[in-house]
């Protein structure tokens, strides 16, 4: 959770897409656009799931396939709901610089990009720690 919130702190600094990091990734990859908002967009699903996963089993005993899919659909709400948000306080506090507020980078698809990136790092965070756990249970009924 520190190294999400680090990322966003960071970003919210120079904004995301002014970011000196995502300068340099857009210069060694070569491409158009400078990528550290979808990094942290993907950062939230990845990095944030684990956590809201084990308080799902350990403290609220919830069954295992619950705590798999219920990070997943948190994660993809809060984002959605970002989203939703940020785009409301655009069109409300700056509509003549809307683009620039929200950082799409001319791309009319920014906000559902973002989205998804929050949920495929969701889904690969409780897919990986499921597999993990699975496999260590699997190797210690052996032992």
């Amino acid at each position: 959770m520190c190294i999400y919130l680090c990322m966003h702190v960071y970003g919210s600094k120079y904004t995301y897409a002014e970011n000196h990091f995502g300068y340099w990734l857009k210069a060694y990859t070569h491409s158009s656009r400078n990528y550290y908002d979808r990094i942290v967009h993907f950062s939230f699903g990845f990095l944030l799931a684990y956590p809201m996963r084990e308080l799902f089993l350990k403290w609220l005993k919830y069954p295992k396939i619950v705590a798999w899919v219920l990070p997943i659909e948190i994660t993809l709400s809060i984002s959605a709901l970002y989203e939703l948000i940020e785009w409301a306080v655009a069109d409300v506090f700056f509509k003549s610089q809307g683009d620039a507020y929200l950082g799409t980078q001319g791309d009319i698809w920014d906000a559902q990009k973002d989205i998804f990136m929050a949920f495929l790092g969701a889904i690969l965070a409780t897919t990986i720690v499921s597999l993990i756990k699975k496999t260590f249970s699997i190797y210690e009924k052996q032992i």
